[in-house]
Formats: structure tokens, sequence, C-alpha cells
């Protein structure tokens, strides 16, 4: 493949999770018309403290959506020797862009989503990565349905492993292997078909995130919730930022590859609970939910 394939490619990806960030902000202010954001452009260093790139961060605060994040970027240069031997590719040189985002309504009953779609070069060695999960604080099994369903016709043939890699990854092993939502899709180093068709299943897979959620929050913000179901959300919070800190990939990555502090970590919800063995009312809603918060197959 000539290199100038692949540097129009990258070109495009970048280009696409702007335009993306664009559509799903427009979607918020839509559905949250007093929704507050705050937009960031910044720019980073590379190892070597040379000029490498940055990004958009836009961190929302409103009446619907009580805190969120839309991320951009886009990140090139030298990173930590250590870091890249663990990479595929040799050296390192590093190029990374993506989109990064993460919705935490104030309603109990509308879900927190998470999405992230990116590609990355390391040497000679390119891929992409990404997927979309869905964490529900109330058992509306219709809407884990519906998230499913537009994932399997997305990710077609790819939907049943993309499940299984997302089963196993969003997982909270120290919680006896208590999943962080109802699960969605996640894939990795995917370098399978090509360049066009491997681009093209990302891409097409990204635009997706507006039809997997959106309905969703439309159906349910209007909801009224009770004290308990926010405490349930608010524990399950404490859940998220468990498995976001110690476990999640992203996470890791970006400080390691000197990525923006502030912006890595707007992924963890505004408000959390922790309550020493806390457990949700035998018979209730919210016990119900627990029993979800392992593999099933919802589609």
């Amino acid at each position: 493949m000539a290199n100038k394939e692949l540097e129009q490619k990258k070109l495009e990806f970048s280009n696409h999770v702007k335009d993306l960030q664009n559509q799903i902000t427009k979607r918020m202010q839509e559905l949250d018309p007093k929704l507050n954001l705050i937009e960031d452009n910044w720019k980073r260093t590379d190892f070597k403290d040379q000029p490498g790139g940055g990004g958009i961060t836009r961190a929302f605060e409103g009446e619907l959506f009580e805190n969120a994040g839309v991320n951009t970027s886009e990140i090139f240069g030298d990173i930590d020797p250590t870091f890249a031997a663990r990479l595929p590719g040799e050296g390192t040189q590093l190029w990374a862009a993506g989109i990064s985002l993460i919705i935490h309504p104030r309603n109990p009953r509308v879900p927190t989503v998470h999405a992230n779609f990116r590609m990355i070069q390391h040497g000679e060695k390119f891929w992409f990565g990404g997927g979309a999960d869905l964490t529900p604080y109330y058992p509306h099994t219709e809407d884990f349905k519906y998230f499913h369903q537009v994932w399997k016709d997305a990710a077609g043939e790819n939907y049943a492993w993309m499940k299984e890699e997302c089963d196993k990854y969003f997982v909270n092993h120290h919680r006896n292997s208590e999943m962080r939502g109802i699960g969605g899709l996640f894939f990795d180093h995917y370098n399978k078909e090509g360049l066009d068709q491997d681009f093209k299943m990302v891409k097409e897979l990204s635009e997706s995130f507006i039809t997997s959620y959106f309905p969703i929050v439309e159906k349910r913000m209007h909801e009224s919730y009770t004290p308990e179901d926010e405490e349930f959300m608010l524990h399950r919070h404490g859940r998220y930022v468990e498995f976001n800190l110690l476990h999640d990939r992203g996470t890791h990555f970006g400080l390691k590859s000197n990525g923006r502090t502030d912006s890595i970590l707007i992924s963890l919800p505004k408000r959390v609970n922790y309550t020493y063995k806390y457990a949700p009312k035998e018979g209730s809603p919210h016990s119900e939910m627990m029993e979800y918060y392992y593999p099933k197959d919802w589609v």
C-alpha cells in the first residue's frame, strides 16, 4: 500500500470525526436547549517536547444531560519507548485520531452512553478501534434490545464477535466480573480487510451512534423518577468510576501518550455515591437491574 493512500485516509478520518462531533453536538443541543457548552481547542507536545497535535474538547452541562464530553483529537510525534514497545509496529512515532464521547443524563430513567472510534498508526502498522456501550439504571429491557439491534444492523456479520469483545472488556473484574452496563460493541487492533474496507466499516459504525442512543433519550427524558432511582444511579456511577480508572485502556493510553488529563477524565460522572456494601432493595426494579449487568443475548 502506498504511503500516499494511507495519508489520505488519515486525513479523511480526522475530518470525519470532527463532522460527527458537530452532528452529535447539534442533536444534544436540540434535546437540551439550556445545555451549556465549553469548547476547548488544545495543543500538546510529544515525548521529546516537540509539537504533537491536539484536539477539540467539548464539555457539556445541562438540565437533561448533567455532564457530558464529546471530544476529538489528532496527535502525532514521539512517545515513551516503554509504551511504544507494547504497541504493534516499530519505533516511537505515533499518529492517532478519533472521537470519544460520554453522556451522563440527570434522569436515572435515561441511560448513560459511551462511544469512541479511532484510527492509529505506529511505525508501518495501522489499525482501527472503538465501539459503544450503554449503561442503564432502570430495567427498560426494550431499550436494551433496541440499542443492540441498531448495532447488529450496523455491524452485520461482525456483530457477534464485537458484542462478545464488549461483554469481556467493560467489566469490573474486582466486582465478581460485573459489567459496567449492558454492553454493545467493542473492537481494537482491527486491520483485516484492507485499508479501504476497514475504513468504510468503521466510518459506517460511527455514523450509527446517533440512531442507537438519542431515540432512547427522547423516549425516556420526561419520565418521573424516585429518590431510590437516583440513589441507584449514583451508586452505579461509582462502578463507572472504578472501571474507567482501573481498567479502561483508553484512559491509560491517553495518559501514557501525554494526552490532556482533563479531556481524558471528562468521562467521569459529576455525582457519585459510595456506601459500604451497598445493595438495592430486594424485589425492586434496581435489584432486577443488577441481573442485567452480565452478558446476555439481547437480539
